[in-house]
């Protein structure tokens, strides 16, 4: 299993996730990293892989694809969520992959081809329109996604944990490679993650918190 390490970017700096409450979230200052600033920030923690939410370009208020870019040649793959609003607008580079979420993606799913589908949850609904989950993941293979991530955004930053059943329902909602981001604890959830059968997980404040090894993170897998 796919071990991602996560980083929100906003304002030009790493910042602290938590639940979904952006206007809250602060540079992220303490753990790992000695810096927030986000070339910095991954030459401390030395991922193989990252995913980005792009917080800013996500809310229509700037953009950090120079940043993203620049990060070529410290990770192997780069999944980037910059709030695609249509099947153009998106990055390209040999290690981006595309993430579109349903949060900014607009009414048509079908309108994209290729990439990964995140299907932003919180409170227990799809954003914006507040579907169950599992629908909406049953529908990504036949829209041409490559692949899902299940982000549980209520749960990001707060440690909350995985439950067993929950992760399997959503697992069995799609064929496609999903992952899975939002509430992980510690090597616990991970091995229930992957008994679940999901292909990767996308992590932050549980390695900052030493409660999953950072050597995992920076070799990117969990088996």
């Amino acid at each position: 299993m796919e071990l991602i390490c996560a980083m929100d970017l906003k304002g030009g700096q790493v910042v602290h996730g938590r639940a979904g409450r952006r206007s809250e979230y602060a540079p992220l200052t303490w753990g790992i990293s000695p810096t927030a600033e986000p070339r910095g920030y991954i030459e401390a923690v030395r991922p193989r892989s990252v995913y980005i939410a792009d917080l800013d370009r996500i809310a229509g208020l700037g953009s950090h694809d120079g940043t993203v870019l620049g990060l070529a040649d410290l990770v192997s793959r780069c999944y980037i969520d910059r709030g695609c609003r249509g099947p153009h607008d998106m990055l390209d580079a040999p290690f981006i992959e595309n993430v579109i979420g349903t949060e900014t993606a607009g009414g048509d799913l079908s309108d994209f081809s290729g990439g990964y589908l995140s299907v932003d949850v919180k409170d227990g609904g799809v954003l914006p329109g507040g579907e169950a989950p599992e629908l909406i993941l049953s529908r990504a293979e036949e829209w041409g996604f490559s692949g899902c991530i299940f982000l549980h955004i209520s749960a990001v930053g707060e440690e909350s944990g995985i439950d067993r059943a929950e992760a399997d329902w959503i697992r069995s909602a799609t064929d496609l490679p999903l992952l899975y981001g939002g509430g992980i604890r510690d090597c616990t959830d991970l091995e229930t993650l992957a008994a679940a059968g999901y292909d990767g997980t996308i992590i932050a404040t549980a390695i900052h918190t030493g409660k999953v090894p950072l050597d995992l993170i920076r070799r990117g897998l969990f088996c």
